[in-house]
């Protein structure tokens, strides 16, 4: 069984997107209809920078959800993709919005203007307290939990992303971090990696920013996916339409059940996984969740042209 994954925030990178935009009209057409939206020329930020605008998170959102949706329609466009071949879908925090999208349960256009609040209000929030992230490298669930716990002194700081075995990312408040820094080896954690985002995602910390994507899922219609997208709020699918937005929302404020859901799909018959870039970060988290699985990564149009894709990344390892 086929499934296709989503990339989330930290996968952009100068110059994403540009071989399939020059490549494919199908690819240009969804780059222009996002423009509109947007009110600039997306494209332009995103093959020409600079590197400043492409990071603030509430361009970065948009700009990921458009480059992979614009892989998916020119590998469909060339006939390298075809939606019928897939049986479920997730995306990685962002990426679920991409998932939703892959599955038709939200239009093109509906998309890049929620993902567009979402990022403004996540923006805010960031900027409301001084926060961020840091990856916990060598942590299991509870060590990270413990961690956590014994650090916080009263401030904001919890696990935000279960991304694989050893790869546990904590959000919180920025002097809670730097306690979580100090005391890393002492509390059993290998090493601690800030994370460069601008601030402490899937925490209560981002709760300022539920407001405004509360009234962007509000001007939207969604309907029932065509095939199961998996949240990252419960591991499982979403249910009927009408649940869908509360767990966008609950998405915001908290964890990121990665690798359970990545399991989950495993469980059901997933043995095949595709990444549409930017990036591969999922491919090498895959080959960490489950060695056996195949997944294949496709950034460039290169990476298909004259071999079905032959060329492209597989994730058997790290």
């Amino acid at each position: 069984m086929r499934a296709i994954v989503f990339p989330g925030q930290g996968a952009q990178h100068l110059g994403m997107g540009l071989s399939f935009h020059t490549a494919s009209a199908a690819a240009r057409d969804l780059f222009a209809r996002a423009s509109a939206v947007m009110g600039f020329d997306l494209a332009k930020v995103c093959f020409e920078g600079p590197d400043s605008e492409l990071e603030k998170t509430d361009l970065c959102q948009p700009a990921i959800f458009v480059c992979s949706a614009a892989i998916v329609v020119a590998l469909e466009e060339c006939g390298e993709l075809d939606r019928k071949d897939f049986a479920c879908t997730a995306g990685l925090s962002l990426g679920e919005y991409t998932a939703l999208w892959f599955a038709e349960a939200i239009g093109f256009e509906d998309c890049v203007a929620v993902v567009r609040e979402r990022g403004r209000g996540m923006q805010a929030a960031s900027e409301a307290a001084p926060s961020g992230m840091l990856a916990l490298l060598g942590a299991t669930e509870e060590l990270a939990r413990t961690v956590c716990d014994k650090r916080s002194e009263g401030e904001v700081l919890n696990p935000a992303n279960f991304l694989c075995p050893g790869n546990i990312a904590i959000s919180g408040a920025k002097a809670a971090l730097e306690r979580v820094t100090a005391n890393a080896r002492a509390d059993g954690v290998r090493r601690a990696i800030p994370l460069k985002v601008a601030g402490a995602f899937h925490s209560a910390l981002m709760a300022p920013g539920v407001p405004q994507l509360t009234r962007a899922l509000d001007r939207v219609k969604l309907a029932a996916p065509r095939i199961p997208v998996f949240s990252n709020v419960t591991a499982a699918p979403h249910g009927d339409v009408a649940t869908i937005a509360p767990t966008l929302l609950r998405q915001v404020t908290s964890p990121v059940l990665w690798e359970r859901s990545m399991r989950a799909l495993i469980a059901n018959g997933a043995t095949d996984f595709f990444e549409p870039g930017p990036g591969a970060v999922l491919t090498g988290l895959l080959g960490k969740i489950d060695g056996a699985v195949r997944c294949r990564n496709v950034q460039k149009i290169e990476d298909v042209r004259g071999s079905s894709g032959a060329a492209a990344t597989e994730g058997a390892g790290g």
